[in-house]
């Protein structure tokens, strides 16, 4: 076939890149599928509708997970040990049976016969409850696309972080009014690592505010509110990683966050969680995220603050390549997979400009359906303000000339202190200058035939299959063990979280994944998918 698109990139090229990306994934996918941890368990009792915490802070969820544990294990699920408990002990209802265990005063047995059916189906009434409250989000979030409007592309994408909700609050919105179509509530400080989601409303968060479903909530509405003020739909995302991810998807989705930062290795390298666990635990977040409509942001551009932006940039191809099929096998549409790359290059670098063209463009048209989010030079940015503002202005061009879907906004004190407002309201009005300016300029960039963007821009996907076969040989866990991304090496048994994992045993029973896996969660959906961005996870 002739080559095609403003790259004249190789089809059979692409083709055999997606191949390789299926047959790397495929190993892991099966694992995923053959095992379950204890966030994915309490993820199940969350969309049964168990909340709350004791005096110590300790939520409900996790007091029953453990008692199961406990007394008979994990490797059918907690479905079958809760609701029989449920249906022949003396507890009114979860909540009950949560604080008896607490107490040490539940008892849990792995029911068989009729038994077991009644618990079954008692356990898939109380999931069916909690995913059709998911799928009522998603239809309110439809509605108010329609009511109030869709900003236009690319959106504009800023960080609120104060650690304190109820300052969280009317700063987004004032970001809203001076132009940001998507707030991102940062999470605090090493959240990632606690293997329980924290309760209610947060005042006291490290370098970022607390994922909880009420701060949640709390935003939610806030930005609902200056919607409608604005006539634009204000869009939300927090964070599902870390050895929460599946709750806080649960959550998510409960409360109509519209995007989530979800990569397939983000936690593994940066945050050293356990590379399994991250895996197993992804495939149901997902599961849950292409449920209610939310965009996964992925993080790829946080490789290429570890690694050379320019020796690396196969690397955040194949991660992005990885990421698509993880998502769509977990039920994600194109119009999800919100991938991540980054303008990352030394300036100094010559012809650095050029570079960044074409990595963006040939991301651009690797994954055309894609909501591409992309971030803003933070590596290379020193004291020196007036370069800083320039360099943001140049990777603001940079999007609009390869058709980023999602801009995040470039900060000129980055590597100075954490921004003043005064320095957002400067970022915003340079981003929206050159977005307005510009228009549709990426209809008239066409990158020279066999010019310097288009060897680069092939010379990065050849790369890329090269790195992919090697991948596909040894197996995506060796890669991960050997630093093939972002430089760190994170072995398969290291890291945080392993405790966690459970291997099914036959009979294993989730009714939250047995209905997610056996249903198209876009069935009941007309309304395309939000679009989502990414700053690096707590």
């Amino acid at each position: 076939m002739a080559p095609e698109g403003k790259l004249d990139l190789d089809p059979e090229v692409v083709r055999t890149a997606r191949r390789l990306a299926a047959r790397a994934a495929e190993p892991v996918i099966a694992m995923a599928r053959t095992h379950t941890t204890v966030s994915v368990e309490r993820a199940l009792l969350r969309l049964a509708g168990l909340a709350g915490a004791d005096a110590g802070g300790r939520p409900w969820v996790n007091h029953l997970a453990d008692a199961v544990r406990d007394q008979v294990g994990l490797e059918h699920g907690v479905a079958l040990p809760v609701w029989d408990a449920l249906r022949t002990g003396p507890h009114r209802d979860l909540a009950d049976l949560a604080r008896a265990a607490a107490r040490g005063t539940a008892r849990f047995r792995l029911p068989a016969g009729d038994d077991a059916a009644a618990a079954r189906e008692a356990s898939g009434l109380a999931a069916r409850a909690g995913i059709a409250r998911i799928d009522h989000r998603r239809a309110e979030r439809a509605r108010m696309l329609r009511e109030v409007g869709d900003p236009p592309r690319p959106l504009i994408y800023l960080i609120v972080a104060t650690g304190d909700i109820f300052e969280d609050i009317p700063q987004a919105q004032a970001a809203a009014r001076e132009g940001a179509d998507v707030v991102a509530v940062i999470r605090s400080t090493g959240q990632s690592l606690l293997d329980f989601v924290p309760e209610g409303a947060t005042r006291e968060g490290y370098a970022g505010t607390y994922a909880t479903q009420e701060n949640f909530r709390l935003m939610r509405a806030a930005l609902d509110e200056v919607s409608r003020e604005l006539g634009r739909y204000v869009r939300l995302t927090n964070y599902a990683s870390g050895l929460c991810m599946p709750e806080i998807a649960a959550l998510a989705g409960l409360e109509r966050l519209d995007m989530m930062l979800n990569d397939c290795m983000y936690g593994i390298i940066f945050r050293d969680i356990n590379p399994r666990r991250t895996f197993i635990d992804q495939r149901f977040s997902r599961q849950v995220h292409a449920r209610a409509g939310i965009v996964v942001n992925t993080g790829e551009d946080n490789y290429l603050t570890t690694a050379d932006a320019v020796d690396a940039a196969h690397t955040v191809v194949v991660s992005q390549l990885l990421n698509e099929r993880f998502g769509h096998e977990a039920g994600l549409r194109d119009d999800q997979l919100g991938l991540g790359h980054a303008f990352e290059i030394d300036p100094a670098v010559p012809s650095s400009f050029r570079l960044e063209l074409a990595h963006a463009q040939l991301v651009r048209e690797l994954f055309p359906g894609a909501p591409l989010k992309y971030m803003p030079p933070t590596k290379h940015m020193s004291g020196n303000i007036f370069a800083g503002y320039l360099l943001d202005a140049f990777f603001n061009l940079a999007g609009v000339l390869t058709d980023q879907s999602i801009i995040l906004i470039g900060m000129m004190t980055e590597g100075i202190h954490t921004p003043w407002l005064s320095d957002r309201d400067l970022a915003l009005e340079n981003v929206r200058y050159v977005r307005d300016a510009c228009g549709d300029l990426a209809e008239d960039f066409v990158p020279r035939p066999g010019g310097f963007v288009q060897q680069r821009a092939r010379r990065v996907l050849s790369e890329a299959v090269q790195l992919l076969e090697r991948v596909e040989r040894d197996g995506l866990l060796t890669a991960i063990a050997e630093g093939t991304f972002g430089v760190t090496r994170r072995p398969a048994d290291g890291g945080k979280g392993l405790e966690g994992v459970v291997e099914r045993a036959p009979g294993y029973h989730n009714p939250a994944i047995a209905i997610l896996d056996a249903e198209d969660p876009h069935a009941a959906s007309t309304e395309p998918a939000g679009q989502a961005g990414q700053e690096v996870p707590a």
